[in-house]
Parts: structure tokens; sequence; C-alpha cells
């Protein structure tokens, strides 16, 4: 089961993400998570990668796509993986295409007026770094953290602003990558219309129907 799932800002792409790996037990591999472990870990790479990053600079594709392919050779990406947040264009995409074959890729799609009200409407805890919602998941006091009594605030790249400027990137880089994976007949897209668990069975019912029939 070698699966990416793509999808916007605030298209809950990373929390379907987590279930997926949860419910069918293989790992979910982020590219920011790549880098910060190399980065911990001290290697010659993660060496690179830091003194990339401390120049404010995008870590080259060739570093990205060598940290990829030492995380899926890991034991515990035998029976699949998902990546979240990689390839993000073509080229990403045909560098993977190197290292291993993927199978289905997951399109989350959801109306851009609704990403940019659930992403304004957040607000997070200075303290703890809990996460609210103005609308979804209010907290009991506009300003306080119902987990630990900390200040909350909007973050800076939560303004509407911002998310409009991002969600124009996503949409330039992505939509050619989409393109290639619907001509290669493994893209699946899934309206984002309803609740998390509602996506959630969406997905599962899809993974269900694509996987069953195979070993």
């Amino acid at each position: 089961m070698k699966l990416i799932i793509l999808g916007a800002p605030g298209s809950g792409k990373g929390t379907q993400a987590k279930f997926i790996a949860k419910d069918y037990g293989i790992p979910q591999i982020s590219t920011g998570d790549l880098l910060r472990n190399a980065i911990k870990d001290g290697s010659e790479l993660g060496l690179k990668v830091k003194k990339v990053m401390n120049t404010g600079k995008l870590v080259p594709d060739d570093i990205v796509l060598l940290l990829l392919k030492e995380r899926l050779n890991q034991r515990d990406c035998e029976n699949g993986f998902i990546l979240d947040g990689y390839p993000r264009n073509l080229t990403q995409a045909e560098d993977l295409e190197k290292i291993t074959n993927i199978l289905l890729v997951i399109n989350i799609e959801v109306d851009h007026g609704l990403v940019i009200e659930r992403i304004t409407g957040r607000r997070t805890c200075k303290k703890c770094g809990a996460i609210f919602h103005v609308k979804y998941n209010p907290p009991k006091d506009d300003e306080t953290c119902d987990k630990c009594n900390g200040s909350l605030y909007q973050r800076g790249d939560d303004t509407e602003e911002t998310v409009k400027k991002r969600l124009l990137t996503y949409k330039n880089e992505t939509i050619p990558l989409i393109k290639q994976y619907e001509r290669q007949g493994i893209l699946k897209t899934l309206k984002s219309d309803g609740t998390i668990d509602e996506m959630r069975l969406k997905v599962g019912t899809l993974l269900k129907a694509t996987f069953s029939h195979k070993s």
C-alpha cells in the first residue's frame, strides 16, 4: 500500500494521513519530519540540511530525495507508506518514480472559501500549543486556553491574505501534478465537504475498494 495524499493547506490531508497510518499500520512520511530528523541525527546529510535551512533557503530536491530513499528502505515501510506533502511538483514526482512505485494518489478537494474559514479561525495556545477554532472548536473563553489557561493567539501565517497566497501557490504547483497522476490512472479525488469522521469513512471506503483484491 504505497500512497500519496494531496490537498491544499487546510484541506485536512494531514489528519486523514494520520488516520490511514493508524488504521493500516503504515508510516506517515512528511519531508518536514525527514529534514528535522536528519538535523537531529547529525548525519552528513543532516549537516547539509542544517546549513541550507540556516540560510533560509529551500533544501535542494536531490538532498530531499536521498533522505526519502533512506526512509523508504527502513523496515516499517515494507508493507507500504503514505507520503504527506511530497511530491509538490512534477520534478519531484519524476524523482520519486526513480526510487519507488506509487499505487494510489488520494487528492482531497476542498472549497477554497472553506479553507480560508478553517485556517483564519484557528487560535493557538502560546503556552501548550493546543489549537482551537472560533467556529468549529471554540474555547470557553475567547482569549484563554481550556487546557492550561495560556493565552490564545492567531498565527501570523493564518491571516486571510497569507492563506490566499498559499492557496494560489498550491494551485499553480499541484494542478500539473494532478493531471500527471490522472494520466497514469492512479489518482482518486475525494470531496472534503463534511466532518472529519465523514471524510475518514470516504477514505477508508476508497482504500478497501482499491486494495481488497491485492495481497
